[in-house]
This record gives structure tokens, C-alpha cells and sequence, in this order.
């Protein structure tokens, strides 16, 4: 059964607070697949660190373990993961769009209002 979309995009809010996170998928969306090796030489953080991490990254769908070569485990994005987020975010810009074009109206309105009364006086 395919997670629950809202549950998805909580998940990869939660996902993205961490700053080590955000650093990791960068990474791996800059150079390509990684392993938890490659990625502690690249980043200033210990490899059980970047294991930690990686592991609160794959439970939020945001990426995978490859297939293995040898004891090599790659890392690799899942974009498809961020898309709730991305859903749930337009949906939330699309309501301030509207909030913020009502209060426009509104200004206008009040301003011609303004601009009438200044012409009868």
C-alpha cells in the first residue's frame, strides 16, 4: 500500500530540518550515488553520523541503498519521494496567492473610496 501522501511530506519536513541531512542530499544530488564511506571523506562528520542520517533520510523516501558491490552499499536520490511536499507546498502558496489578492481588492477598493470622497469635498 503506498504511504499516505500527507504522512509523506510530514516525513520529509522532518527529514529536512537537519542540517547534516540537507548537506548529505546535496551531496548525492551534486556527485551521484555514495556510500556511507564516500560521503563521511567528503563531509566533516563521522561515517556513523552519516549512517544515522542516511538512515532518517531512506525512512523518509528520499533515498535508497543501490545494489551492493562487493561491501559497497551506493546511496541514491528518490525525487519522487519529495513530491507531496512539493504538492502540499503550491497548495499552501495558492491560498496565500488568493489571501494576498483579496486584500489587494480590498486595498483598491478602500483606496477609491478614498479617492471619491476626496473628490466631493
Amino acid at each position: 500500500m503506498p504511504p499516505d501522501p500527507e504522512e509523506q511530506a510530514v516525513a520529509v519536513f522532518v527529514a529536512l530540518t537537519d542540517p547534516t541531512r540537507r548537506a548529505l542530499l546535496e551531496e548525492l544530488a551534486r556527485a551521484g550515488p555514495a556510500t556511507v564511506t564516500d560521503l563521511a571523506r567528503r563531509l566533516p562528520i563521522s561515517r556513523q553520523a552519516v549512517a544515522k542520517h542516511l538512515g532518517h533520510l531512506a525512512e523518509a523516501g528520499l533515498i535508497t541503498a543501490g545494489e551492493p558491490t562487493g561491501r559497497r552499499h551506493p546511496y541514491r536520490l528518490e525525487p519522487a519521494a519529495i513530491r507531496p511536499a512539493q504538492v502540499w507546498l503550491a497548495r499552501l502558496a495558492n491560498r496565500w496567492d488568493d489571501r494576498l489578492s483579496a486584500l489587494e481588492r480590498a486595498l483598491d477598493a478602500d483606496t477609491d473610496k478614498e479617492s471619491l470622497h476626496d473628490e466631493q469635498a
